[in-house]
């Protein structure tokens, strides 16, 4: 028998999928959306949970073989010091909303929404103008499995597309590849620029004034990676010099956003409250299931993550 905690914000909704799962040789032992001080966490063999949560946690878990997160991001677990387990992440289920999000904004900037709907309001009927996103190159950092989704989608558009990365190039999606060291090569002549990159210590503070000042006035930077890529003060610096069109913003270095964060005032910058793609439980729950199964069965778990490499 298996001694299972569930440690999340969505502690019950993830309690009622496991009671409908029926599966075997599982015993729950807590289920909290919160840390409680008075649990014994040295019965854990496995954990489920929030990675803000269950790293408050897991040093106290001396039996704990697996740890399932529930979120892509994992710097919370990654910063301790334990590594005595396997840590098993959250991929192929974002694609879709990241490919929603992205468009969504570069249609908005490419169609100018802003433009038409200040028309409207002024009664004009002289149209402002506008582009299409066919012809425009997209940079995209970051080419896994939601990279290669975007980049799947810019293609539909008719999009130029180029990618940065470290390993991964067997996106056929992608026209040219970039890797580290070529930044100036991979941003100059972006339109739009789309940073999907894990927090690890060669992505923290990437994209700096040094980077910034090789995208041309009329990018468009999204980040829905990590918000240690982004060096703030570059940034805004760069936001209120218009040395760029716009920014886009939905992962920050602290979240929540503090109310007297810069961000929130500039005209050009788009805050969307690590929305653009959210970890469903009706989604998630499944890898842990199909995980659970392999860990009882003796097989090799899937998503298992790299405590050297941070991701």
């Amino acid at each position: 028998m298996h001694n299972l905690a569930i440690l999340s914000r969505d502690s019950a909704l993830y309690n009622r999928l496991l009671e409908d799962a029926h599966l075997p040789d599982l015993k729950l032992i807590l289920v909290d959306n919160k840390v409680t001080e008075d649990f014994d966490y040295s019965q854990v063999h496995i954990l489920f949970g929030d990675p803000d949560l269950t790293s408050q946690v897991v040093s106290q878990c001396t039996e704990l073989k697996w740890l399932q997160s529930t979120w892509a991001g994992n710097a919370a677990l990654f910063a301790l010091d334990k590594t005595n387990y396997q840590l098993t992440g959250v991929k192929n289920v974002f694609q879709q909303a990241m490919q929603e999000y992205v468009f969504a904004y570069l249609l908005y900037f490419s169609r100018n929404l802003t433009g038409f709907n200040q028309a409207q309001k002024n009664k004009t009927w002289a149209a402002p103008t506008y582009q299409s996103l066919a012809g425009k190159t997209l940079g995209i950092m970051g080419v896994g499995n939601i990279g290669k989704a975007v980049a799947k989608m810019a293609k539909q558009f008719s999009m130029k597309t180029r990618g940065y990365t470290r390993t991964s190039r067997d996106c056929e999606y992608i026209d040219q590849y970039y890797t580290y060291n070529d930044e100036q090569g991979f941003a100059t002549g972006l339109d739009y620029l789309v940073c999907l990159l894990p927090q690890s210590n060669p992505t923290t503070g990437l994209i700096d004034s040094t980077f910034l000042s090789y995208l041309p006035k009329q990018c468009v930077l999204i980040n829905a990676g990590r918000g240690s890529t982004v060096v703030d003060s570059a940034l805004i610096n760069a936001l209120q010099n218009d040395r760029l069109q716009a920014a886009v913003l939905d992962v920050f270095e602290k979240e929540p956003l503090p109310e007297e964060h810069p961000y929130w005032q500039l005209n050009n910058t788009y805050v969307t409250q690590h929305t653009a793609a959210e970890s469903l439980p009706e989604d998630i729950f499944p890898l842990f299931s199909d995980n659970y199964l392999r860990y009882m069965a003796g097989s090799a778990l899937q998503h298992v993550l790299d405590f050297k490499q941070g991701y």
